[in-house]
């Protein structure tokens, strides 16, 4: 009874739309007051959840993404992308997909790099002559790059629940994150040869050098952030600092994007895009621990084990699982609320722990643009201003792209632990 009230006030909840997060804290409170348990522990827990120290590197990252982002850093970065790859057929969406890809390491969020991206490439392929749906689709499919590329806030998260290491997981998705990517680039470039979409004249190395010295403190954070990370001198937490350090200084003496007095409103957003984060996370860990209170996590290990044992059919229904919650639930609270009990089902048939945390982030990220309520998805319809229905159609294409991709990363582990294990060691 208490398990069918709490799943049941969840889904009603989310049902007439009530924000992921409230809706985890509502329905964890009617479990509470059903089971009679003092509401103290709702806080307990709450705190309990966000009390992490690696935690601390999503507001950084979020700053520093922010401030780069309000320095003037999305015209240069596709201005760099398009000088290397706007010569070819369908150019401007190879572009998009290629500045997805860079600016990946700015912001490590999808929806940021998907409103960022989109105000810019949306309007600019349409009035090249790209319908304006096929714009929509192709930037909401490519803005999921950003979280699989480092740096990334689900993989954060990821490390905070189960005592990763942060940088063994964020290079574990640098490599997936390339192939969804080139996967995109393909499927893109496929397309627009058969519907004959423009490309434009190869404008020469003087563009190409000056584009890149143009996105050169840019394109330096994200090497900035890997090899502190890498180096092991820094945390992944002081690595968020110092980005913040360097965003403010390239943004408002290099770029000249924004004067100093703007800092405290670029500061107050990022703020808040933090704190929503992290009330998500204090919220999912209360309705965690009611779930591992009533032992659901061992429930659903016992339920797929009894389907089967096999190593890949399992990690085919983890698939599954996880690409249909992806498309309702928030990544965030997704991971809190799931990550622990399929990983406990992965482990159990021999799957690499850093191996299966790649291939659950890459579903919840391909969840992120995948009908019917991707994010992303949402925030492209509205910039293109196209019915949802249009953007649906175009996506299709790059979701099968995207879960060629999936299958490799999922059944081939090497393109998740080679880079970790080469760097780190096994």
């Amino acid at each position: 009874m208490g398990i069918a009230l709490l799943f049941g006030s969840f889904l009603l909840c989310l049902l007439i739309g009530v924000p992921v997060a409230i809706a985890l804290g509502l329905s964890s409170l009617s479990y509470i007051l059903w089971a009679d348990i003092p509401l103290v522990i709702i806080p307990q827990k709450m705190y309990a959840g966000i009390d992490v120290f690696v935690l601390l590197c999503i507001p950084g990252f979020i700053i520093a993404g922010n401030l780069m982002n309000g320095g003037g850093i999305t015209p240069r970065i596709i201005r760099f992308a398009n000088a290397l790859v706007g010569g070819i057929r369908g150019g401007l969406g190879l572009t998009n997909i290629m500045g997805s890809m860079i600016f990946a390491g700015v912001s490590g969020t999808a929806v940021a790099e998907a409103a960022s991206i989109g105000a810019v490439m949306i309007p600019g392929m349409q009035r090249a002559g790209y319908p304006p749906a096929f714009a929509a689709a192709l930037t909401s499919s490519a803005s999921t790059v950003g979280p699989i590329i480092p740096p990334s806030v689900p993989m954060i998260i990821v490390g905070a629940l189960t005592g990763i290491s942060v940088g063994r997981m964020f290079m574990a998705g640098a490599v997936p994150g390339l192939l969804l990517g080139v996967g995109m680039m393909v499927g893109c470039y496929v397309i627009s040869v058969r519907r004959g979409y423009p490309h434009q004249p190869w404008q020469g190395w003087r563009e190409l050098l000056k584009a890149f010295s143009g996105s050169f403190w840019a394109l330096t954070m994200t090497v900035l952030i890997i090899v502190g990370i890498l180096s092991g001198d820094v945390t992944p937490t002081e690595t968020a600092i110092v980005a913040v350090a360097y965003a403010l200084a390239v943004g408002a003496f290099v770029y000249r994007g924004f004067p100093i007095a703007d800092v405290p409103r670029l500061v107050i957003d990022s703020t808040i895009g933090s704190a929503a984060i992290l009330v998500l996370v204090g919220f999912a860990n209360v309705f965690g621990w009611i779930l591992a209170s009533e032992e659901i996590p061992q429930k659903i290990a016992a339920a797929v084990l009894a389907i089967t044992t096999n190593k890949y059919l399992v990690i085919l229904l983890i698939n599954i699982l996880l690409l249909c919650v992806g498309m309702f639930m928030e990544t965030i609270a997704a991971l809190i609320i799931l990550f622990a009990p399929l990983l406990a089902v992965a482990q159990s048939v021999g799957v690499d722990p850093v191996h299966f945390a790649t291939f659950a982030v890459l579903n919840l990220m391909i969840g992120l643009s995948t009908p019917p309520v991707g994010v992303c998805m949402f925030v492209c319809a509205n910039i293109a201003r196209v019915p949802l229905s249009a953007v649906i159609r175009e996506l299709m294409p790059f979701l099968l792209m995207n879960g060629i991709v999936l299958l490799l990363v999922s059944y081939v582990p090497a393109f998740s632990l080679w880079l970790p294990n080469l760097i780190f060691g096994k």
